[in-house]
């Protein structure tokens, strides 16, 4: 069994590809998003995010979320620190910046590989700068602190 496991790789370098899907939840929100990211080098990877809230909670006075308030794209730059900090092959940690629809911010997560091409995934998202200072609403779906687990997948 040892072999396999060395096969599993969380990030092998320039040209890895990774998906991943799983749940968003944050504050009254709950959905499903997307993930897509490519090796660009040894440590580093950009890719692409998306997400759509399919439960959201409706806030005091205001109802009828439209597609617009649930639906979140972001460019994705991370540094895979696995093999920098000595993790094995089947883990990967990985800080990194976005630029979304909603604001500038960052995440970090944490992968880990079952099998070569199956693992799971836990992350968490927060914006650094937002584009309006006057967030009201359904405004704040989406720009806002948030947790993602789910399952991820190599290409």
């Amino acid at each position: 069994m040892s072999g396999f496991l060395a096969n599993a790789q969380a990030y092998s370098g320039k040209g890895d590809q990774k998906f991943q899907v799983g749940a968003n939840i944050q504050n009254h929100g709950t959905g499903i998003v997307l993930f897509y990211d490519h090796g660009v080098g040894e440590n580093m990877s950009v890719g692409v995010q998306t997400g759509y809230l399919l439960g959201v909670d409706e806030p005091a006075g205001i109802s009828g979320a439209k597609f617009e308030d649930r639906f979140d794209l972001k460019a994705r730059f991370n540094a895979n620190l696995g093999s920098v900090i000595g993790l094995p092959s089947t883990m990967d940690v990985y800080p990194g910046l976005n630029l979304g629809l909603r604001n500038f911010g960052g995440h970090a997560g944490v992968r880990y590989f079952f099998s070569e091409g199956f693992g799971v995934f836990s992350e968490i998202g927060f914006p650094i700068a937002k584009y309006d200072n006057n967030i009201v609403g359904y405004d704040k779906l989406n720009n806002q602190f948030q947790f993602n687990i789910g399952a991820c997948f190599n290409l």
